[in-house]
């Protein structure tokens, strides 16, 4: 009986080879892709720099918006209000052109003068409802941001500067002056020298 010949062939181990595998890419070096790194950060800052001002800009135009929406609610019956002054200014007119001394002889006079004063009051009211609140600043101190002097008043008996008279009343329109009150201004007599803190009244004639 013959040997039986061993047909394993002994396969050869794999050389180690410690060389990179050659993939046709040049791989940059240290130095470069640093470069490419801070350029990538200084492009990741500018982004969101400019996503934060756009977004800036958004939330300002949308409270712009807002705000605009609230002054139109809130004025938009200012241009009806002025008409409706007149109205209330003829009233006033024909209350103090009636005489004192008629109203105390004349009742029929008298119940008439009662009933525009009524309805002088009425129309206050509703215009108060809305926000219109009448100026009349008879006694205070003239402030130009509501009032406009008409002339200026020679007089010993007041403050320089102070109202002393009022032709028209003037009303605002919540914190907005729809119309400024006509006045008289109180000033030192002729000879007299104004006192140093009084402020200088600009007349309208």
């Amino acid at each position: 009986m013959s040997d039986e010949k061993d047909n394993d062939t002994e396969m050869p181990e794999p050389a180690n080879d410690p060389s990179p595998v050659d993939t046709g890419q040049e791989i940059p070096a240290a130095p470069a892709l640093e470069e490419q790194l801070a350029a990538a950060r200084q492009e990741t800052a500018q982004l969101k720099d400019q996503l934060l001002r756009a977004l800036a800009e958004a939330e300002n135009v949308r409270r712009r918006a807002q705000r605009e929406r609230e002054d139109a609610a809130k004025y938009a019956i200012a241009n009806f209000a002025r008409d409706v002054l007149q109205v209330s200014d003829n009233l006033h007119r024909a209350l103090e052109a009636i005489p004192q001394t008629a109203l105390a002889s004349d009742e029929a006079l008298r119940s008439l003068h009662e009933g525009v004063s009524a309805t002088e009051r009425q129309l206050d009211a509703a215009l108060e409802r809305q926000q219109v609140k009448r100026i009349w600043p008879m006694g205070e101190k003239f402030d130009a941001n509501l009032h406009q002097a008409m002339f200026e008043v020679p007089t010993a008996e007041h403050q320089p500067g102070t109202v002393v008279q009022v032709m028209q009343a003037g009303y605002l329109i919540h914190d907005r002056l729809l119309r400024p009150a006509l006045v008289g201004v109180a000033k030192p007599p002729a000879g007299e020298a104004p006192p140093p803190n009084a402020g200088k009244v600009d007349t309208i004639v």
